[in-house]
């Protein structure tokens, strides 16, 4: 179980929280010109590190805001993002 700190609810069980995708992915500027390749490279393909990523999360279960956090891929300990 992973313990997830909300910055304005505290501390609190990774049940209660949406996970977003990685974070600061950028939406294309014009994506009427992407080709159907580039969409789909867009939409499902992300970084996949052994280590330390930069999360969105959303507190579903408290204050529904979304968050960014850093998580390491290899322990799940969840940090604020940097």
């Amino acid at each position: 179980m992973m313990i997830i700190t909300c910055p304005w609810c505290g501390p609190r069980n990774e049940t209660e929280f949406h996970y977003g995708g990685e974070a600061g992915v950028a939406y294309p500027a014009d994506p009427g010109v992407l080709s159907d390749e580039e969409w789909g490279r867009f939409l499902f393909v992300r970084s996949n590190p052994k280590g330390v990523l930069h999360e969105r999360w959303s507190h579903n279960a408290g204050c529904r805001r979304w968050f960014s956090v850093h998580r390491d891929t290899v322990t799940h300990e969840v940090g604020p993002a940097r």
